[in-house]
This record gives C-alpha cells, sequence and structure tokens, in this order.
C-alpha cells in the first residue's frame, strides 16, 4: 500500500490515542500524539484558562502542523491522535463559545489557522471516533489524569455538537466513522481486526454494500 496519512478524530475519551498506538503497532505505522509533556502553556492553561487560552490554541496549531509536514516528508505511512482541524473547530470554538477566548484572539487564531491549513497536504482518511457522552464521562473518570479533573457532562455535550457541525463540513478526505462504546482495542484483538479491515477497505477504495 503507498503511503498514508491518517487522522484519528473525536471527543475526549472516545478511544483516539489506544487505536493510534494498536493501528501503528499493526500496521507498522508511524504514530504521532498530542503534545502534553512538553507544552509550555498546559498547565498554566488549566489554572487560568482566560488569560493562556490563545497561547495554548496557537501553540498547539505550531506543534501539529510541523508535526504532520515532518510525517508527510517521511517515506512511512503515519497514524495521527488528533487532528489539527479539532483545534480550530472544535476546541477552540468552544474556548471562545465560553468566554475562554475573546472575539479579537479567536478571529486572529482562525485567520493563522486557515493560512496554515492551506499549506498542508490532505490526509487520505479521517477516523472518526464516536461515543455517547456518559460513556466518555466514564472513561474519563476511570483514567484519573489530573488535569482532566474539571471536565463536565455540559462540556462533552457542547464538543459533541461542534464535532457534528464539523463533520457535515469536512470534505478534505474519505471519513471513516467508527461508534466506539462497545469497542475494546485494547483487550479485544477481535474489535482492531474489525477496525483495520474497514480502515484498509477505505484508503483502498473499497465500499462493501450488506443488504
Amino acid at each position: 500500500m503507498a503511503k498514508r496519512i491518517v487522522l484519528v478524530a473525536g471527543n475526549i475519551g472516545s478511544g483516539k490515542t489506544s487505536l493510534t498506538e494498536r493501528i501503528g503497532e499493526r500496521m507498522g505505522w508511524r504514530t504521532a500524539f498530542e503534545s502534553v509533556v512538553d507544552n509550555p502553556y498546559l498547565s498554566d492553561f488549566y489554572a487560568d484558562m482566560k488569560t493562556w487560552s490563545f497561547h495554548l490554541q496557537v501553540f498547539f496549531l505550531g506543534h501539529r502542523a510541523k508535526q504532520y509536514l515532518e510525517l508527510w516528508e517521511d517515506p512511512r505511512s503515519a497514524i495521527l491522535d488528533r487532528s489539527i482541524y479539532e483545534d480550530a473547530y472544535i476546541f477552540a470554538r468552544a474556548l471562545h463559545h465560553m468566554g475562554n477566548l475573546s472575539e479579537t484572539d479567536y478571529q486572529s487564531y482562525r485567520q493563522l489557522f486557515d493560512l496554515v491549513i492551506n499549506r498542508l497536504p490532505a490526509p487520505a482518511l479521517l477516523v472518526y471516533l464516536q461515543a455517547p457522552v456518559p460513556i466518555l464521562l466514564k472513561r474519563i473518570q476511570q483514567r484519573a489524569r489530573s488535569m482532566e479533573t474539571g471536565i463536565s457532562a455540559d462540556y462533552l455535550e457542547l464538543l459533541d455538537t461542534y464535532y457534528a457541525d464539523w463533520m457535515q463540513n469536512f470534505d478534505l478526505c474519505p471519513v471513516l466513522t467508527i461508534q466506539s462504546a462497545d469497542l475494546d482495542f485494547v483487550h479485544k484483538p477481535q474489535h482492531l481486526d474489525v477496525v483495520v479491515e474497514k480502515i484498509q477497505d477505505k484508503l483502498s477504495g473499497k465500499e462493501k454494500i450488506v443488504f
């Protein structure tokens, strides 16, 4: 199979990291993940979102664009945990809606975002993971990350609404939507087998119609 760039998108707790890790292992693809440990703004952001939202979003934009271009120039296929597009269409939009990103900062960020993404090559596939908000909340609570303690059901519902809007207009590449509520990529290899098959079919242009 020719080189491919595949993006994994979805709400917090939808299973993006687990799927990215295991697809990378199974397919022999490079993997890339969100910058957390080396993010200079994250701790300040969670302490004072209104002050640091713009800084954080600009950092993520530069980090993801650099990451994407490095993987694009590598001859190996790659799969990325979260896409650069979600930063603007989901998270920056939510920060603006909640009053943590001013109108001026939001418009400045969107202008920079549009400039950057218009110069990025299109991915081959976007894998969109969906799960009901109660499932997402349960997973978030189970993994008990300190930075996620403030995530509420209302916030996840808001993000879900923005994901639905984004998916209606996303046309850069084919989209494979997977309902992940009952999937366990970590402990049930058969679940991963099904997803791998669907990804391979989508990348090769195969479509199966079952009546």
